[in-house]
């Protein structure tokens, strides 16, 4: 899958980028007040503060002015120099809710969402909306005595920028998806954007995000559909193919396909690379936590292929194997001792001290595992004094 564009690489550009755009038309008359502000504005381009002040100034004395859209575009800019993300989204938003639109403001405004992390009712909008507006950008007009040779430089540079411009776009997207906590409207928002972004190249995080929202939403068949797209899209993602096999084994639709993405996991994660940035603690954890979820799956349909038959004993080797990687990630380790626990329940005859030992370790573990894991306990330990 090709890498998401990453923030840093534009954040320099976004908060330098020029607030003057064609589509607010703010060109100014000489000695107007117009005038006197962007000189103002742009000679205090290393004190946003000084250009709050200035902007503030002149909206006091013409807010009624209809030059008050590009205040609002430089008002967002120097927010976004603040760090003060919340200013800079009310400003930007004004715009957006006039329809007036202009691309370095709607990527400011995008980088003000994924700094602040937060979705209002105009995020993905802005986000859709800045497709077309980067696309007309891109497609520069030739002036009538401008050469083949210096159109063709600016038509390439003016592909180069809009190339970045969306990558971002579709970078702060992902970032800030996940912050929608109703996969209903996750899903809306994934239409929404397959509607601006059709050519996207990021189809594989798309099925993902997808498959993640349907899971979520209890649609098992839609989640299954965008799964499998995930995985065609990009069949080496150790963490596609956990969850979505996970996610097979715990609904009991497809233990063969489980069992075998989860294999495939155990083939892959350890030959995984680190991602730039990330620690070596932290690639550890990652890497034995993608072993550790493998093996709880193996585990899982290998229990239920045999539960009824009382062989579970290759399952139980499964979720010790799981237990021994997951020392980082207490909710997965409380997840396999559970099931480890449960599954020395069901041997013949059951083995109450291993399901004992297995599930008081389960119980002690702040994890959504917890409370069964106390009640499974109590039961045992109920058989083993009779």
């Amino acid at each position: 899958m090709r890498k998401l564009f990453s923030a840093a690489v534009l954040a320099g550009w976004l908060l330098y980028a020029l607030p003057l755009a064609a589509q607010l038309q703010c060109s100014v008359v000489v000695n107007t007040p117009e005038d006197e502000l962007m000189l103002a504005v742009n000679g205090a381009t290393d004190n946003p503060q000084d250009q709050v002040t200035a902007l503030d100034k002149y909206a006091q004395a013409h807010a009624d002015s209809k030059f008050m859209p590009c205040v609002n575009n430089s008002y967002t800019t120097a927010y976004v120099k603040l760090n003060n993300f919340d200013k800079a989204i009310e400003y930007g938003e004004k715009n957006i809710t006039a329809n007036q639109l202009d691309v370095n403001q709607m990527l400011n405004l995008m980088k003000a969402y994924v700094a602040s992390g937060k979705v209002t009712d105009l995020t993905f909008d802005v986000i859709n909306k800045s497709a077309g507006e980067i696309a007309v950008e891109s497609n520069p007009t030739r002036p009538s005595n401008m050469s083949d040779a210096d159109f063709a430089k600016v038509k390439e540079d003016a592909a180069a920028t809009a190339k970045d411009q969306r990558a971002y776009a579709e970078y702060a997207f992902f970032q800030l998806l996940p912050r929608v906590a109703d996969p209903n409207k996750r899903v809306q928002a994934l239409d929404a954007f397959m509607q601006a972004y059709p050519d996207t190249p990021n189809v594989a995080q798309v099925n993902f995000q997808y498959f993640v929202a349907y899971k979520e939403a209890n649609n098992p068949a839609k989640a299954g559909e965008y799964g499998e797209k995930a995985i065609a899209a990009d069949p080496t993602n150790v963490a596609t193919l956990n969850l979505v096999a996970d996610d097979y084994s715990s609904r009991q639709t497809n233990l063969d396909k489980a069992a075998d993405y989860a294999k495939k996991v155990l083939e892959l994660a350890p030959a995984m690379k680190k991602p730039e940035g990330m620690s070596d603690a932290d690639f550890k954890t990652n890497q034995n936590s993608q072993l550790g979820l493998a093996h709880i799956t193996l585990g899982y349909v290998l229990f239920q292929k045999g539960a009824a038959s009382h062989k579970v004993a290759p399952a139980i080797q499964e979720f010790k194997s799981a237990i021994d990687l997951l020392d980082i990630n207490p909710s997965l380790q409380a997840r396999a001792l559970f099931n480890m626990g449960y599954a020395y329940e069901v041997l013949a005859p059951a083995n109450h001290k291993a399901a004992d030992d297995a599930l008081s370790r389960s119980a002690a573990i702040a994890s959504p595992w917890q409370a069964q894991a106390k009640d499974l306990l109590a039961k045992v330990r109920k058989a083993e004094h009779r």
